[in-house]
């Protein structure tokens, strides 16, 4: 899938397009079912699907203050995007300027005049012009007025609740990853490299970590310990007994390891029954299961204890036994 970085990216000679448009943060189930419409659309007409989204994200211009934490990366929604069979992906820089477009002047310049739109898809909730004027009501009139086919797609709501990203914020924020990865449609998943940390879990504790650091604009479930996977990414060769690409068991702590005083918030993996030099190597860190919150210890010997009964419950929820 071709990714176009800016709406100068798009090429000059794209004659007509079937576009999706929106922040698809996380594409979870909901913005999935919009995008396979789209995709659909575009294979029955014969023309190329394009999902349409922003870097960053419009709130961190306009309302920095109310920027929600995210929940995956443009690199993720541009992979996830393929795999639903979109052709394109435009990721076009949301600015001050483009935030001062009327409606009507952003529908002209970024769908007819770039994109060459033949049909937009978008949700109910779809905003968009200055101060988020903009609705799907405004996008049928605009539709109508430039001879665009504009297509509705109903929010999906399942067990009383409407299934979107801030859903799937309040779930991480409470811990419940379960719901996060119901709502995703996958489970949830960070990636990023492994670093080098305090150095204290090998040396003192007996339980290696692969230490990873995400700044704050990275949603992360709330603090406590996990069950869940940690697969290497690419196919560098790995100094020790593990193999890229491949799931291994490990019991993740998320938080700043208050019995040590430590203020940095990080990712911890333990994984269990391996031993190898995870440093530099890029990786993917799955939750599956919450097994409980982040306690500060009276001592070491405590917190060994604890550690020893996380290894345990992690093997119990992910239904493996000793290696």
């Amino acid at each position: 899938m071709d990714i176009w970085r800016g709406l100068e990216e798009v090429p000059q000679d794209l004659a007509a397009s079937v576009v999706t448009i929106g922040v698809f943060d996380g594409i979870h189930r909901g913005h999935r079912r919009l995008i396979r419409t789209a995709a659909a659309r575009a294979q029955e007409y014969g023309l190329p699907s394009v999902l349409a989204t922003f870097d960053p994200h419009p709130l961190a211009v306009v309302r920095p203050d109310k920027m929600p934490p995210l929940i995956g990366t443009v690199a993720t929604r541009a992979e996830l995007a393929a795999e639903l069979g979109v052709d394109h992906m435009l990721a076009f820089r949301f600015t001050r300027e483009m935030a001062s477009l009327s409606p009507e002047d952003f529908f002209l310049h970024v769908l007819v005049e770039v994109l060459k739109v033949k049909t937009v898809i978008v949700g109910q909730n779809f905003t968009f012009g200055r101060n988020a004027a903009g609705n799907v009501d405004t996008l049928r009139e605009l539709g109508e007025k430039y001879d665009v086919q504009v297509d509705i797609v109903d929010l999906l709501t399942e067990e009383g609740i409407i299934l979107s990203s801030t859903e799937i914020r309040k779930a991480l924020r409470d811990g419940d990853v379960e719901k996060a990865s119901w709502i995703l449609g996958r489970d949830y998943s960070i990636k990023e490299t492994v670093v080098r940390g305090a150095g204290r879990g090998g040396k003192e504790l007996g339980y290696p970590t692969a230490n990873m650091y995400f700044p704050d604009q990275v949603a992360l479930p709330a603090d406590g310990v996990y069950a869940g996977w940690f697969t290497v990414c690419g196919d560098e060769p790995i100094d020790g007994d593990m193999e890229p690409g491949v799931a291994y068991p490990t019991s993740i702590s998320v938080g700043t390891n208050p019995t040590f005083g430590d203020e940095q918030r990080s990712v911890e993996s333990f994984i269990l029954d391996r031993n190898a030099d995870l440093y530099g190597h890029r990786a993917v860190v799955t939750f599956v299961k919450r097994l409980r919150g982040m306690e500060k210890f009276a001592s070491v010997e405590q917190l060994l204890s604890a550690i020893n009964q996380d290894v345990v419950d992690t093997r119990s929820a992910l239904d493996i036994g000793k290696q």
